[in-house]
């Protein structure tokens, strides 16, 4: 996630199969976003417009101070969704009441980035809107697009994307197997030895791949796809099908161009050779958006078959290349090409069953958003968050299924509303607040539990975001509703949003009255994701109010569930507000260790708002213990996410006016060129490292070991111990309270620092460490 940019190289994705050719396409493509600061690659589907865009976009990293970001839109299906997806892609979060494209231009109006847009073609208009609003608005930026049609907007610098070079067929291909200068055929080559290995292309079979890639006209999709057949079948047998195939096909008239034919019989061909039940989970598999897991796929494709053979047929799938695997941290999903996924989509709608399946689809998903709430707090927290980032994408489409109508919009009500704490840790405010207004407005105004609670959520969405108005009004509809149909928990439930909202505005004694009228009937009601976000409440509201004792009480209860439970967001949560209290009180080193304790939290689930807290309270003790360069780069730090999460004003509304108090303070004790300086330095980390310098765990005064000439900072010390004590990356990051991620890098740090090659070793040098202190 950029927070300054400049120590950030982008989002790009790793390469999973060798780049081949398309050596002029890259210097031209180059050439043209040096003169042009909006270049669409353009070109029909499988021409292979995305690889040559990441290509080119990895190639001109040293030319972008502030790195380059992808954003795909195939999956965007909502024209105005296509903001919300370049925040995303630049991970930026919603907050601080800001429209979504003016918090896009304020975040890259002085940054020199090249902002990638895969996919535009079903979006051209609302894609070319925001690209010419923001190349307008920041001088620096450029944009690298795919389509299959030109944006059209003004300075666009169009590429028509060609197939790959091939041998002339009326001249002789040169003997030996010379392909290096025909790209089709050194792709089919390289392609194929990963199915076959030891293949290559001799002057005994040169002619025959030269003809099947010009059956294919060049295309690289439909290459790959022929060349995984030679997992079942010989380059004569595969020419042979295409050839039959290209002579049933010219037949039938179709008006599409010849290239577009072309893939469509190629991908025609690869259905054909599956099973029927290979076939039949082909077209299943296309209601999924984005990448899916297994278990999805069991749950929702099936029905008709056993887990066991789920399981197989996808397999097949895999070795066909129809599906993609993807393996990270431990966990493996899938993902159909786009090609593949439209392609599928017509199938699965011609056996009629399409509709039957996306309601399967919305079904499987809510269950599992309902799962995570209720899972919430708990030790499976942190895996819930990774599982709802990695299955957004499908659960905006059953989303979206919810939208089609007010029979559905029920279940889209009590997906949108149990995404609550997913919504506001991810900073997606404003989306989850979309979502609810959308399907508030289809389901027409039946009262019922799940409107009352729609509107709970979109009450305290609405202040987190800044609009203390909106929020008000909400929660009075919200009480309104539940007091019509007699509705308990909603009556408690809308107390305490009107609660946050006194918070919100100040009133923190009028907020202690709403959250102890709330308390006991979310207590009965056992929903511990409730009840925490109002002790929470109490913890703040009480301690403004003066009330230390009924704060604290609460404190200790949020922490006693949520330690006992293996919780960790509203533990960090609950950590940042008692700091509050303590500091107010002018005790400064409880303070300190409180919100230390609680900034661990928050980045180990990633929770930028909670962490945004954290490091301001942490600038302002830096300038109480009279360490204003500290304090100073802590401030730029916390200014970078300021701009991605927006301001902690909301909760606690003077952070403002505290904020411009120690900052005056730090600049008369170093002066202004020098706060400057180490304001900027903050400005331009990243957020672990940021979170590394607040918690101590970098820096000068880290005490180093030193194995010769090599240095390890404290932090690494501490894994390298951890490691000889046989812990894992996850177990590491467990002990220390850092994401796993996050671990794996110190290790892989301490490896490059001591050249070495394995966890054994590292293991082997620690104790040798321990061995020789204690001589």
């Amino acid at each position: 996630m950029p927070l300054g940019g400049r120590a950030n190289v982008g989002n790009l994705p790793h390469e999973l199969t060798s780049f081949v050719g398309r050596r002029r396409e890259i210097v031209e493509v180059r050439r043209l976003l040096s003169v042009s600061r909006l270049v669409t690659l353009s070109g029909i589907g499988g021409v292979g417009k995305t690889r040559l865009a990441l290509r080119v976009a990895a190639d001109s990293l040293r030319a972008f101070d502030d790195g380059v970001w992808l954003v795909e839109l195939g999956e965007v299906q909502e024209p105005g969704a296509v903001v919300d997806a370049v925040l995303s892609g630049l991970g930026l979060r919603e907050g601080g009441g800001a429209a979504p494209e003016a918090l896009l231009v304020e975040y890259l109006v002085a940054r020199k980035l090249l902002l990638v847009l895969d996919n535009c073609e079903h979006l051209v208009e609302p894609a070319a809107d925001l690209a010419g609003s923001l190349l307008r608005a920041c001088p620096e930026l450029r944009i690298l697009a795919t389509s299959r049609e030109p944006l059209g907007i003004g300075g666009e610098a169009v590429y028509r994307v060609p197939p790959l070079t091939m041998p002339d067929p009326d001249r002789p291909s040169p003997a030996g197997g010379d392909i290096d200068h025909h790209e089709a055929m050194s792709l089919f080559a390289e392609r194929a030895a990963m199915v076959v290995p030891g293949f290559a292309v001799t002057g005994n079979n040169q002619d025959v791949v030269a003809r099947i890639c010009r059956r294919l006209d060049g295309l690289p999709l439909a290459i790959e796809l022929a060349a995984v057949r030679l997992r079942a079948m010989s380059e004569d047998q595969i020419l042979q099908r295409l050839t039959d195939r290209y002579g049933l096909l010219t037949t039938g008239g179709r008006g599409a161009p010849v290239r577009q034919q072309t893939l469509a019989w190629c991908i025609d061909w690869s259905h054909e050779l599956c099973s029927p039940a290979e076939r039949e989970l082909w077209g299943r598999l296309a209601v999924f958006s984005g990448g899916f897991a297994l278990d999805a796929v069991e749950g929702i494709c099936g029905h008709v078959r056993g887990a066991d053979q789920v399981v197989d047929v996808v397999g097949s799938l895999i070795d066909k290349s129809i599906l993609i695997r993807e393996e990270a941290g431990g966990v493996v999903r899938y993902r159909l090409l786009e090609t593949l996924r439209d392609y599928g989509t017509e199938r699965l709608q011609e056996t009629g069953e399409f509709a039957s399946l996306l309601r399967r689809h919305r079904d499987w998903y809510e269950h599992l958003v309902l799962r995570a709430e209720s899972e919430w707090i708990s030790s499976r927290q942190v895996a819930w968050l990774a599982r709802l980032d990695a299955e957004l994408p499908n659960i905006r489409a059953a989303l979206q299924f919810c939208l089609t109508g007010p029979s559905e919009a029920d279940a889209g009500l009590r997906m949108a509303a149990a995404l609550y704490p997913y919504w506001r840790v991810r900073g997606r405010l404003r989306e989850g607040m979309r979502w609810l207004a959308q399907l508030l407005a289809v389901q027409g105004g039946t009262p019922g539990v799940e409107r009352i609670k729609a509107l709970y959520v979109l009450s305290a969405l609405s202040g987190l975001n800044g609009d203390p108005d909106a929020s008000a009004l909400y929660a009075e509809r919200g009480a309104a509703m539940a007091a019509q149909v007699g509705d308990r928990l909603g009556a408690a439930l809308m107390a305490d949003a009107a609660g946050w909202h006194a918070l919100f505005i100040g009133e923190s004694a009028a907020a202690c009255e709403y959250f102890e009228s709330s308390l006991p009937v979310l207590r009965e009601d056992g929903n511990l994701l409730y009840l925490m976000w109002s002790l929470l409440g109490l913890v703040l509201a009480g301690d403004a109010a003066g009330d230390r004792t009924r704060s604290e009480e609460c404190q200790r209860e949020i922490l006693q569930v949520t330690e006992s439970r293996g919780e960790s967001v509203y533990r960090g949560w609950s950590l940042w507000g008692a700091a509050m209290g303590a500091w107010r009180r002018g005790e400064g080193p409880r303070a300190k260790d409180l919100v230390a304790r609680g900034l661990q939290l928050a980045r180990l689930v990633d929770d930028r708002i909670s962490a945004l807290g954290c490091m301001e309270l942490l600038s302002w003790i830096a300038v109480d213990q009279e360490a204003p360069r500290r304090a100073a780069r802590l401030m730029g730090a916390t200014e970078a996410l300021v701009h991605t999460v927006g301001s902690p004003s909301t909760i606690f509304p003077s952070a403002h006016l505290e904020h411009a108090r120690f900052e005056q303070q730090a600049r008369l004790a170093i002066g202004d060129r020098a706060f400057e300086a180490e304001f900027r330095q903050g400005l331009e980390m990243r957020f672990d490292d940021a979170a590394a310098y607040a918690l101590d765990e970098t820096g000068p005064s880290d005490t180093a070991i030193e194995p010769g000439p090599t240095r390890l900072t404290r932090r690494e010390q501490q894994v390298a111990e951890l490691v000889a004590e046989g812990l894992t990356n996850k177990a590491i990051a467990g002990r220390l309270v850092i994401s796993q991620r996050t671990a794996q890098g110190h290790v892989e740090h301490i490896l490059s620092k001591l050249g070495f090659t394995s966890r054994a070793q590292i293991a082997a040098w620690s104790i040798a460490q321990r061995q020789g202190e204690n001589l």
